[in-house]
């Protein structure tokens, strides 16, 4: 198949996919759930929307410092406006075509900053790595404070019936684990499609899992020849921080939300995460899970899912600002740097 073709097919799948998810989410709403829709919204605090949007720009500014870092290992040194505008303007293109982002903003820092491409895309892959690992801990340290938050994460959207009580740490029940048992059947039956397709044996998986253990722990060891790695661990936990506080404060948009707190937005920064890689931009699928975590801790349904959908909104409209922003600043910044210095 055409690499082209087979791409359009690969996005307009997750793109429908994520449109799916959206009607999927609002497709059962009763008019009471309607209501109280039209309640929240009506009594809403947006003025929290400023404090969010500050949190979320400082993490795409916090993400730009700590890339640079990456580069000053290698012995560039960029400056951070530029490093910042590539970040932005990556995110935007992601959210038009998924992955091509990456390219974009490795291309504009290599041609104004005078970096070899490649290079970059190392200090990509590095970042991509380090990113998987904080989010397992992320995940790790969600399942520590809220024993048993997944099984009910798992039981809300594969067995609605049971949404809309309290969390019970440590319950579990036939169906979730009917859900594993399905789970890890789809699981077996990707791996061996992918054997029979690529014409590969059990010893080829076995180097296969290896292979990606030892490019996360390159990644990890990497970090030990950083010049500043105190910094980049500050920079890590400081822009994981900020995400975490994004969801905080968003809390505190609705009346019905605002008794939430820590442990909550734990449960939908890891839920939000996995929704971001499923499909473009989280479209459908963030505000799908962020909808399914908050039932869960017995939310109205309708307002969980005013309150996924208003976060993913907060969140895109921030990139897609600061990504035209920086597509129209990148280039007069860029001017005016070499006219001071000339």
């Amino acid at each position: 198949m055409n690499k082209r073709l087979r791409t359009i097919l690969q996005y307009s799948f997750f793109l429908g996919l994520g449109i799916f998810l959206i009607w999927w989410s609002v497709k059962d709403l009763t008019a009471e759930d309607k209501s109280h829709i039209k309640e929240a919204l009506s009594t809403a605090r947006y003025w929290i929307i400023i404090p969010v949007f500050i949190a979320l720009f400082a993490a795409h500014l916090v993400r730009a410092m700590r890339w640079r870092l990456l580069m000053q290992s290698l012995g560039y040194n960029p400056s951070i406006a530029n490093a910042f505008f590539a970040v932005m303007i990556g995110y935007m293109t992601n959210h038009a075509v998924p992955r091509l982002g990456e390219v974009v903003k490795c291309t504009l820092l290599a041609r104004y900053e005078k970096i070899p491409f490649d290079k970059l895309i190392g200090t990509i892959i590095l970042e991509r790595i380090i990113d998987a690992i904080t989010l397992l801990i992320v995940f790790g340290i969600t399942l520590i404070i809220q024993p048993g938050i997944y099984t009910q994460l798992t039981e809300a959207i594969f067995n609605p019936i049971s949404i809309g009580s309290k969390p019970q740490p440590g319950h579990t029940g036939i169906s979730s684990s009917l859900v594993l048992l399905i789970a890890a059947g789809i699981i077996i039956i990707l791996i061996a499609v992918w054997m029979i397709r690529k014409k590969k044996n059990l010893k080829d998986l076995a180097e296969l899992i290896k292979s990606i253990g030892r490019r996360i722990w390159e990644g990890v060891g990497a970090i030990r020849h950083l010049k500043k790695r105190k910094q980049f661990i500050f920079l890590t936990i400081l822009l994981w921080t900020l995400y975490l506080s994004g969801g905080y404060l968003g809390f505190m948009a609705f009346r019905e939300t605002q008794e939430y707190g820590i442990r909550e937005a734990f449960s939908i920064l890891s839920a939000g995460s996995i929704g971001m890689v499923v499909t473009p931009g989280g479209i459908g699928a963030y505000s799908y899970l962020v909808e399914k975590t908050m039932v869960i801790y017995g939310l109205n349904t309708g307002i969980a899912a005013a309150f996924g959908l208003i976060l993913w909104v907060a969140q895109t409209a921030v990139i897609l600002i600061g990504g035209l922003i920086s597509f129209a600043a990148m280039p007069w910044y860029n001017k005016r740097k070499t006219s001071e210095t000339s």
